[in-house]
């Protein structure tokens, strides 16, 4: 296949490939316009690659980090956590019942053109300047662009899927279990995996207010107010990793939760079932005893969080503050789908015996 074709696809191997010469290609144009005693951008501006890689030692020695990147990891997951539980249950209300949107549409259209660096204040006069102000200025930001978005997924189900659960004689609540539930929860996803990099934008300006640390906090601190510019690449490149790794558990997720969507890839890719199939197990296998490894620490880290065995002082709060909670939340739903997964598959062997 031509790699020029219009709308073509690349193969595996072409994109891995193709992923590591644009890295290769970015990092040489770096290397050569901050080489030499007279660079083209001088190292107060642009600083050499090589700077920015020893700045981590400078980082994890003088700056703490590891609990800084967990702090902001933690308010990035509480703000999520808060937009959603908010916007998908309100959106739903807005976007089924003409009573509430005729009530609250304007306004939900309306709410998108604040700017958020003016509302910022409101927050601090509301909340003061603590991790609680941070999590709900997040959690707005996100929300203003969700619950539009949440809305418009509801109008746009199928008349087809609602002519036939009605045809089949479904009550308001079963359509929208069936119906109206899983197909926009199905789009939801690509939209929240979209935000999250907005949602990365928002805590740089809500961290720069306060003194409760994480990333943002420290790119002013350490970075522009000590001319460190090596340390701001350094702590971006950390962002910009966070938020691929969080892409690729959404992209994750979305294919367990929502395989239906990705049938057309599978068609697609038939005809290399036998060379994936090696692969796919070794994923299966390594990703269940991932998740399970992960469940093992956080009992560990449970446990040391009401009987310090680790550390003079719980790990979880010492590396997440007040956002701990985000994590217990995100681990308690882990660990229920997966027991849920065991119950499943038990019933299921017992329906095969009989």
């Amino acid at each position: 296949m031509s790699l020029f074709t219009l709308k073509g696809k690349l193969t595996t191997r072409q994109s891995l490939l193709l992923s590591l010469a644009g890295f290769l290609l970015v990092l040489l144009v770096w290397f050569l316009i901050t080489m030499g005693e007279n660079p083209v951008f001088p190292a107060y501006i642009l600083p050499k690659p090589w700077r920015v890689l020893t700045s981590y030692a400078d980082l994890y020695i003088d700056n703490d980090i590891i609990r800084n990147t967990c702090m902001s990891l933690g308010l990035n997951l509480s703000g999520y956590i808060e937009a959603i539980l908010i916007s998908i249950p309100l959106g739903f209300l807005i976007g089924l019942f003409p009573f509430f949107k005729g009530l609250s549409q304007r306004q939900v259209d309306a709410i998108r053109y604040i700017p958020l660096t003016a509302v910022t204040g409101l927050f601090i006069v509301w909340f003061g300047t603590g991790t609680a102000m941070k999590v709900h200025f997040l959690a707005f930001g996100i929300l203003i662009y969700l619950l539009p978005v949440v809305v418009i997924r509801v109008n746009e189900v199928s008349d087809v899927y609602l002519k036939t659960v009605y045809t089949l004689g479904a009550n308001k609540w079963q359509t929208i279990k069936s119906v109206y539930i899983p197909s926009v929860l199905s789009r939801i996803t690509d939209d929240i995996r979209v935000l999250t990099a907005i949602s990365w934008t928002y805590i740089i300006v809500a961290e720069g207010i306060g003194a409760t640390g994480g990333i943002g906090a420290l790119i002013w601190r350490a970075g522009i107010r000590q001319g460190r510019v090596d340390k701001v690449f350094a702590m971006l490149i950390i962002i910009m990793l966070i938020g691929m790794i969080q892409d690729k558990l959404f992209v994750y997720l979305d294919r367990v939760f929502f395989p239906h969507k990705y049938q057309n890839d599978l068609r697609y890719s038939q005809t290399t079932v036998k060379e994936q199939s090696t692969t796919d197990l070794i994923w299966n296998f390594v990703s269940s005893i991932s998740i399970w490894l992960l469940v093992g620490v956080y009992a560990l880290l449970l446990v040391d969080s009401f009987v310090p065995i680790l550390a003079d002082q719980s790990v979880l709060k010492y590396l997440f503050g007040d956002t701990a909670l985000a994590v217990h939340f995100i681990m308690w739903c882990v660990l229920s789908y997966q027991l849920y997964l065991m119950w499943r598959n038990r019933n299921h062997k017992k329906v095969q015996v009989v």
